[in-house]
């Protein structure tokens, strides 16, 4: 069976905690640890979820924020449901299919 795996990123909520509430004031301190990043790369790290992450910027946001990377990110893995492509196991009727079919058009040569 396959599993759908996924994650959510928490650095918003973990900075909050630490009393860091906005992105620009943790410019400086990745600075301090050799992280140059602009104010919209931190923006996005900030709100939203990254898809790539390089290990010395969450090893830096972990030494910022005091925490552990399994705080910071919360993997998810479930199984994948089985898909359902129709909801009746009975063909449809041929008088009803013949219903749905759009009928041919007339092209007529202009006069």
């Amino acid at each position: 069976m396959k599993r759908v795996v996924g994650y959510t990123w928490r650095l918003r909520e973990v900075m909050a905690a630490r009393g860091i509430f906005t992105a620009t004031d943790l410019i400086p301190l990745l600075q301090e640890r050799g992280i140059m990043l602009s104010a919209s790369q931190v923006h996005r790290l900030v709100s939203g979820t990254p898809e790539r992450l390089s290990l010395q910027v969450l090893s830096a946001c972990c030494d910022i924020l005091g925490c552990s990377p399994a705080e910071l990110i919360i993997a998810t893995a479930e199984n994948a449901g089985v898909r359902k492509t129709a909801t009746d196991d009975q063909p449809a009727a041929p008088s009803t299919v013949t219903k749905l079919r759009p009928r041919a058009a007339r092209i007529l040569p202009d006069s």
